[in-house]
């Protein structure tokens, strides 16, 4: 009796051993699945962290260095900018990249166009401080009429200058380039400055405006790299007396 007991027993400690390793082995993978998980969020967590570090980063370099860090930024989508723009304009088959007229697009950015967007965007923001719509259509008045033709006279003027032209031939390059440019500049800013000033704080402002300069400075560029006005009259001049 006693022996048939204890075999019962071993065998009932068998069997209850059996179900705890099949249990076991059937937590293993959503051990391994959670694993995962984990090592994922992890991942995710750090990419997350790094992108709003950079943000901060950029964030405080506006908040400590305005006009330095404004200007950069300008530098650098206008150098990116001119790149496009060769690219798109195949103005660089035969790999003759024009790697002055980048040079400039970037000096431009950094020295003139960066520091004017501080204090123009800084400005508007004191004498409109409000965001409602008169304000922001106001805003949007003084932009098309005095800040855009003038800084895009500046732009043509300094580009032909450092291009080796004349006074004359500065002029003639604005009485034939400036106003096709501002025409079709009013059929793109509008539209930039109204989300610009309606919702975007003062301090993020140049930034957002230079994202938009990306695309208006493809077109800019190319604009600013054609010939010289007199250059292109002499050659029309050519093909007459050719014909």
């Amino acid at each position: 009796m006693a022996t048939a007991l204890l075999k019962k027993l071993v065998n009932t400690r068998s069997t209850h051993g059996n179900h705890f390793r099949d249990f076991k082995q059937l937590q293993s993978p959503f051990r391994v699945s959670a694993a995962a998980t984990s090592a994922y969020s992890r991942s995710s967590t750090r990419a997350s962290s790094q992108k709003l570090g950079l943000l901060d980063w950029y964030l405080n370099c506006l908040k400590t260095r305005p006009i330095i860090t404004k200007s950069i930024t300008a530098s650098i989508i206008y150098a990116a900018a001119d790149a496009s723009s060769q690219k798109l304009f195949g103005e660089t088959s035969g790999g003759d990249y024009d790697v002055p007229r980048t040079m400039r697009m970037a000096g431009y950015g950094l020295l003139i166009l960066g520091p004017s967007l501080h204090y123009w965007y800084n400005y508007m923001s004191r004498i409109f401080p409000r965001c409602d719509l008169l304000s922001t259509f106001q805003k949007m008045a003084l932009g098309q009429t005095t800040y855009g033709p003038t800084m895009t006279a500046i732009f043509f003027s300094v580009n032909a200058s450092l291009r080796g032209e004349s006074g004359d031939e500065i002029v003639g390059r604005l009485k034939r380039d400036l106003l096709p440019t501002l025409i079709n500049g009013a059929m793109y800013w509008p539209v930039c400055d109204f989300l610009t000033f309606k919702y975007i704080p003062v301090h993020l402002q140049p930034l957002v405006v230079n994202s938009f300069a990306y695309i208006w400075t493809i077109y800019i560029t190319y604009m600013a790299s054609q010939e010289k006005a007199g250059e292109e009259r002499c050659g029309a001049a050519v093909a007459a007396c050719g014909s």
